[in-house]
């Protein structure tokens, strides 16, 4: 529970339908003297959810995660932006956080099964393995960032809301009574509360922040960046360098620190390679396969022949040029509403 209205209905849904339901908040890593800042656990969020578990009738325990979630996420964060890359902190958030720390603690309590207010849908037919599907909502589906839950996993997780669009979710919460109805959702990054994330690395990874030049592919240079884990591939706005044309950013040389530039033409190709791979069924296909990707949790979906490879990698070939693929996102497989796994983008 995060004392908002999605975790909040999921919770009354189970009730409702019958489960003995406990509900359980993670206490994450803030900085010092910046923690009411945190989205996920602040005073106010703790408090409501501790209404909600009343309301309910149901036991509320909050857990303190802040040493590991501080180890695992925030470190792989700020790592991330040091090698170079993009990072997706909450993927590591889900597989490491909550569907391994928390899910440890609930099990000591007797769980049988970790519910959560995320978007998606869990089906099995007979004699099959379980699938992750997307959300009823799509646009609310999350299964992008739960694409890292395997078969043992699946078997014990619950998502209550999959099967309803958010709009009806506030609905129930209303009907419910809870005293979340009418909260707004939380966005960005937990850790970073209302700052830019450029701040906080600034403060906490200043070996990040290293000035180097700004060049077009020939070598022409334009000017000087503040620091590669400040730019992302396919920018625009705010490169800082006086153009005739509209410049892009089309590549960080790490080796060089050096910003490359240029024209949209530039931009997009139409391969990648992602390791890491998690196969949701237990296993990689034994053969290329078609299949629609995701490169970001927001982006369209691509139509792609998907390669796997040894070392848990794939190669995915897009049909057509893609501009923004990022180091560090995930490239997320589906075959229609079905999730068949992902890895991170080399």
């Amino acid at each position: 529970m995060s004392g908002g209205v999605d975790s909040s209905v999921a919770a009354a849904l189970l009730v409702q339908q019958g489960y003995e339901v406990i509900g359980m908040m993670l206490r994450l890593w803030s900085e010092a003297g910046m923690e009411a800042g945190n989205r996920c656990c602040t005073p106010d969020s703790m408090a409501l959810a501790r209404r909600v578990a009343a309301r309910l009738g149901i036991p509320f325990y909050a857990v303190d995660a802040q040493g590991v979630f501080y180890d695992r996420v925030v470190n792989y964060f700020m790592d991330g932006y040091e090698e170079g890359i993009t990072p997706n902190p909450c993927l590591v958030c889900n597989r490491n956080i909550r569907w391994d720390f928390l899910f440890e603690r609930a099990k000591s309590l007797g769980a049988d099964y970790l519910a959560t207010g995320h978007y998606a849908r869990i089906d099995k037919e007979e004699g099959k393995k379980f699938q992750l599907l997307r959300a009823i909502d799509s646009k609310k589906d999350q299964s992008y960032v739960l694409h890292v839950l395997n078969q043992d996993l699946l078997t014990q997780t619950l998502f209550p809301l999959g099967l309803y669009t958010k709009t009806e979710v506030r609905q129930m919460a209303s009907k419910f009574d809870l005293p979340v109805a009418e909260r707004s959702d939380s966005q960005d990054l937990c850790f970073l509360g209302d700052e830019s994330y450029r701040d906080f690395l600034r403060r906490n990874a200043p070996q990040v922040v290293s000035p180097g030049p700004i060049l077009t592919r020939d070598g022409n240079q334009l000017g000087e960046h503040q620091g590669l884990a400040f730019y992302t591939i396919g920018q625009r706005k705010g490169i800082g360098v006086s153009s005739p044309i509209p410049l892009y950013v089309v590549h960080k040389d790490r080796n060089s620190n050096a910003l490359i530039v240029g024209p949209s033409e530039h931009l997009g190709t139409k391969e990648l390679i992602a390791a890491s791979i998690n196969w949701i069924a237990g296993e990689a296909p034994r053969e290329e396969i078609m299949a629609d990707v995701k490169i970001r949790y927001k982006s369209r979906d691509e139509r792609s022949t998907v390669t796997p490879l040894d070392n848990q990698r794939a190669r995915v070939t897009f049909d057509r040029l893609i501009r923004d693929i990022t180091p560090g996102q995930a490239a997320v497989f589906y075959d229609r509403d079905r999730c068949l796994g992902g890895g991170i983008i080399q």
